[in-house]
């Protein structure tokens, strides 16, 4: 049995001996034919594969840069939506109610949160933001307003005609405090329905539509506010509800003294806004009360936009991408001459003193294009007439009608006349721009023997002269908008301080004129209005109540583009909030069909 088995093994061992070395002579075979001998050639196999390889490489390489040299050609940024807005605003916060609001931070709040009947496009011309129409009786009495449909509030609430009267109302009562009380005495406001209000005036007034920007406040919430509470009342800071394009989110207050103060105010956009939604994923306020706290944060790239500077300082000046807006005012600059003044009531001193400052000098050394004012309305607007300019630079003239008057040259370079020197006082309020001004007006004034005194005061002390109209003469600015109702700056019944407006800042009294303002006003028809002011322009020309020198801007600086701002003329600062809504940031790449 174990024989039989040994030899089995031995046989099975023989043969297995016998195939392996077969199949070692065949492996051997293969590899020597299929490996070793062609191993021979693999230099000359590397640089092949090499070659071509190298050459795939770049041609993908090439295409790729191609591709993105060629995109500049196909494609171009454009804005989209998204990004937080940071504004940064000189001032501080103190209400947003718009029925209160009169700084350029309140205001700028305002005009964010609160929706008025209408407002300004981005061509400044007046549109609808609630309403939807408005229409007058034939009398000019007699105005109705439509507001639009589907209005709401931003904690959802529908906005009527209820709320429209509730907020002409508090402003018409004297224990609300508002500074609009004036110019809505004499005005019945009541609802016709949800959607209706009618307005009814004791007098025509063709500019009436111009008054109705106001925002509209939410009767449902200050209803139960006592009206003598109202101006303190936390609605107006941390609770404010309206129905413009953003709406409150939260305030902070950030440095340990009221002269390095920094107010954050957050705002987010209401899905609701009549107009479309805001584009911006957030709007950031922040208010500063220190001019180079705000300078420094726009440098250091923690601002988008900033307001309230007069000049654009020298490191923003030189910072890349920086975008300069000089938005004109609808307003006018004017050296009011008050003409109850001994040396200013001549006539003819006053001619002589607008001949004698050479305005075109003035707006060239301004920095910022803008236009000369050359009478009480502006060019452009309707009843402007080139026709009844004030009097061109010609120091010669001005000298003659000096001498004329009896205004004898003195050794000393001054003008006297019975013993009294031809000098009184110009105010100024601290701005860098009017200070440089008025120095141009000493300047070219001494040349023809006035002695003029500069006096240059805070904002506080200056306030307080305007409206005591302790001044011989003021450089100010007055706003003038869009319609050509300048009533309160030159009617004789608005030059006492104890008046309405007390705005009269020449105290100019002249009948033919008055008589032309209140008629220039109560026209409704624009061709009709061009005539009836024909009277006080005539009359303002040979008065010469002031010298007007140029439209001023509102300056807005911005670290890189912002879509949606467009550089045309805005009626006040918070104007350049016209078009909010609309306004984009962000940037993406894409195809250009």
């Amino acid at each position: 049995m174990f024989k039989w088995l040994n030899d089995k093994i031995k046989t099975l061992n023989s043969v297995d001996s016998s195939n392996l070395n077969n199949l070692d002579k065949s492996i051997e075979k293969t590899l020597d034919k299929y490996v070793f001998k062609r191993l021979k050639n693999f230099k000359d196999s590397k640089k092949f594969i090499i070659s071509w390889t190298s050459l795939i490489l770049l041609i993908i390489v090439l295409l790729l840069a191609q591709n993105y040299f060629l995109s500049n050609y196909y494609q171009k940024l454009e804005p989209v939506a998204g990004g937080i807005y940071n504004e940064g605003i000189l001032g501080t916060f103190t209400t947003a109610n718009p029925i209160y609001a009169t700084s350029d931070v309140d205001s700028s709040m305002a005009r964010l949160i609160f929706s008025g009947l209408f407002k300004y496009n981005n061509s400044n011309h007046l549109v609808g933001d609630l309403a939807s129409k408005i229409s007058v009786n034939s009398k000019g009495t007699v105005y109705t307003v439509n507001l639009k449909p589907n209005l709401f509030w931003q904690d959802n609430q529908p906005l009527t005609s209820k709320d429209v009267v509730f907020t002409y109302q508090l402003i018409q009562n004297p224990d609300a405090q508002s500074p609009l009380f004036s110019s809505w005495q004499g005005v019945s406001v009541k609802a016709d329905g949800p959607s209706k209000v009618i307005f009814t005036l004791k007098d025509p007034l063709a500019s009436f539509p111009n008054q109705l920007t106001t925002g509209i406040l939410p009767y449902h919430i200050l209803s139960k506010v006592p009206v003598s509470e109202l101006r303190s009342d936390s609605f107006n800071t941390t609770r404010p509800i309206g129905s413009g394009p953003f709406e409150f989110q939260s305030v902070s207050v950030s440095g340990n003294s009221p002269t390095n103060a920094i107010e954050q105010i957050y705002l987010k956009p209401f899905k609701l806004y009549v107009n479309g939604k805001a584009k911006l994923m957030q709007f950031v306020v922040n208010a500063y009360a220190s001019k180079n706290a705000m300078i420094k944060a726009f440098e250091s790239g923690q601002l988008n936009g900033i307001e309230g500077l007069s000049s654009v300082p020298k490191k923003i000046a030189q910072m890349n991408n920086v975008v300069v807006h000089n938005l004109i005012l609808t307003a006018g600059v004017y050296v009011f001459f008050k003409t109850t003044s001994p040396i200013l009531s001549d006539a003819n001193v006053r001619t002589a003193l607008v001949e004698a400052a050479n305005v075109p000098s003035i707006i060239n050394k301004l920095g910022y294009p803008t236009h000369h004012v050359n009478e009480p309305l502006l060019e452009g607007q309707l009843a402007y007439n080139p026709k009844y300019k004030e009097p061109t630079y010609n120091l010669k003239n001005a000298n003659n009608i000096l001498n004329q008057d009896g205004w004898i040259l003195a050794k000393d370079g001054l003008r006297y006349k019975n013993n009294q020197p031809l000098g009184f006082n110009l105010l100024v309020s601290n701005n860098s721009e009017y200070l440089r001004v008025a120095q141009e007006l000493k300047h070219d004034w001494s040349r023809i023997g006035v002695d003029l005194n500069v006096i240059n005061l805070d904002q506080t002390d200056f306030n307080n002269a305007l409206q005591t109209h302790q001044y011989d003469s003021i450089l100010y600015g007055i706003s003038i908008g869009t319609d050509p109702d300048v009533f309160v700056y030159w009617d004789s019944s608005q030059a006492s301080i104890t008046s309405t407006t007390h705005l009269n800042l020449s105290e100019y009294s002249n009948p033919a004129a008055d008589e032309s303002l209140e008629e220039g006003r109560t026209r409704l028809n624009p061709a009709l209005r061009i005539i009836k002011y024909e009277g006080f322009l005539a009359a303002w020309q040979k008065d010469l109540p002031a010298l007007g020198l140029y439209q001023p801007r509102n300056l807005y600086i911005t670290n890189g583009p912002v879509y949606g701002i467009t550089n045309s003329e805005i009626n006040s600062a918070a104007g350049r909030l016209n078009n909010v809504n609309n306004w984009e940031i962000d940037e993406s790449k894409v195809t250009d069909n």
